[in-house]
């Protein structure tokens, strides 16, 4: 038996469960009459805990130990620091993982390493998100995961509520793209920096929409905004770099489509869509200070850092390569297509080494074929040109590709790159949904994928 499972293992998860079937049914009940979609929520949170319990299994039972596991420990000693005393649990809470602090923990609190407590500050943040889980957990591993997969739950469904709003009669496909692809599920919904960041884009996206694109400035949609912006900042920045241009493109899109003259739409869009794209980077410059190592100044260097240490022999033949390049925009832009093709259709089915790389090669090529149909069938330019004419479809294209592209070009090794590209994939997959939706709309004709 794994010593990350214990006997409250046994009991807490399956109480959750029970807690939030009651939960799913009464939202389902209350809400799926006014809007059909809720329909699919109750079905969509419990495929999220089955992905929170094999991940929990997967990291026990096969890996023995890892990041999920890391994070429990860690936030287990922070956690226990509240026996000892109540002021250092709140001040290493609030304050952050200090080496001052690290002589608060001992033997009755376990130990953390040195080197990552002052050193591996989105490691500590994700320990301390979760610590105060641990109050109605009972330390239960399977617990904690199951509930931070239940928080998080909210801002993938609230991405799939914003994608049913503007495209509400293919809500069964929308579902099948955003709530149960088998990567996303999986990845995004254990005790890893991957289901925080995950929740962190649906709500961002779903907020931004409701504020800059509705008008509807309800306070809760602005904190939304800010506080999935901080946490994107503090676990992965390069989620941020890939959602601004896009939702600087949404945003001036949306004004232009509202406007009536088609000759003043036709002049001005071209220029506003690179204001916008403008708009982002120029947000992101002015972010360098906070964002650090990840400042758009630092991020080519560390691309060409990180993409040939994870292409060594050390990943044992789990590793692609789409070629050197220089920590230049000229030397980044010349492997743009081969990350994104990385990103979003590989590995190949060739290329598979075990059981987990087929299951990511399946959905990949699933994926290839129905971008390929359709390419087709829309004569390439009319793939482009329905996602121009519409503003959600055109940041969630937009958004998939620069996070592809960012995914793929610093992460050639199938493994990291299954795990880091689901940010990307509900987005994708759903705008295939929409553009197969328009064509069969437009041309009566079934695609038959």
């Amino acid at each position: 038996m794994s010593p990350y499972l214990t006997a409250s293992d046994l009991v807490i998860p399956p109480l959750f469960i029970m807690i939030i079937i009651l939960i799913g049914l009464h939202k389902r009940n209350k809400y799926g009459i006014i809007n059909p979609a809720y329909n699919y929520y109750l079905s969509g949170i419990l495929v999220k805990v089955f992905g929170s319990i094999a991940i929990c299994l997967v990291y026990t039972l096969y890996y023995s130990s890892g990041d999920s596991t890391g994070y429990y420990e860690q936030g287990r000693s922070i956690y226990n620091l509240i026996y000892k005393d109540p002021h250092y649990f709140f001040e290493v809470l609030f304050q952050g993982c200090t080496a001052e602090n690290y002589s608060y923990l001992d033997e009755t609190t376990t130990y953390v390493d040195y080197h990552a407590w002052v050193a591996d500050y989105s490691a500590l943040y994700i320990s301390r998100l979760i610590a105060p889980l641990y109050f109605i957990t009972f330390n239960s591993f399977v617990g904690v995961t199951i509930l931070l997969c239940y928080i998080c739950y909210s801002g993938i469904w609230k991405l799939y509520l914003l994608f049913c709003e503007q495209f509400p009669l293919i809500r069964k496909e929308l579902a099948i793209s955003i709530l149960f692809i088998p990567s996303v599920v999986f990845w995004g919904s254990g005790l890893l920096k991957d289901t925080i960041t995950l929740a962190c884009v649906g709500w961002y996206s779903y907020s931004f929409y409701k504020v800059l694109i509705k008008g509807e400035y309800k306070i809760v949609n602005i904190l939304l905004i800010l506080l999935s912006a901080y946490l994107l900042i503090s676990l992965k920045p390069y989620i941020l770099f890939a959602l601004l241009p896009g939702s600087m493109i949404w945003l001036s899109y949306d004004r232009i489509s509202k406007t009536k003259n088609k000759a003043v739409r036709v002049v001005i869009a071209p220029a506003l869509i690179v204001l916008g794209v403008f708009g982002g980077f120029y947000l992101l410059s002015s972010l360098g200070s906070v964002l650090g190592v990840y400042s758009l100044e630092n991020v080519l260097d560390r691309a060409v850092v990180v993409q040939k240490d994870l292409k060594s022999n050390y990943y044992g033949g789990n590793s692609f390569d789409i070629g050197d390049f220089d920590a230049s925009l000229t030397g980044v832009m010349s492997k743009a297509h081969l990350a994104i093709n990385a990103a979003l259709f590989r590995p190949y089915l060739w290329e598979v080494r075990n059981p987990l790389m087929l299951l990511s090669a399946l959905e990949s090529t699933y994926v290839f074929i129905l971008t390929f149909t359709l390419l087709v069938r829309l004569k390439f330019m009319g793939f482009f040109r329905y996602i121009w004419e519409n503003p959600l479809l055109l940041f969630s294209v937009m958004f998939s590709l620069f996070f592809a592209f960012s995914v793929g070009l610093s992460t050639p090794n199938f493994g990291a790159l299954s795990r880091l590209k689901i940010p990307c994939i509900p987005f994708f997959v759903a705008s295939l949904f929409v553009l197969r939706h328009l064509y069969e709309r437009k041309t009566k004709k079934k695609l038959g994928f």
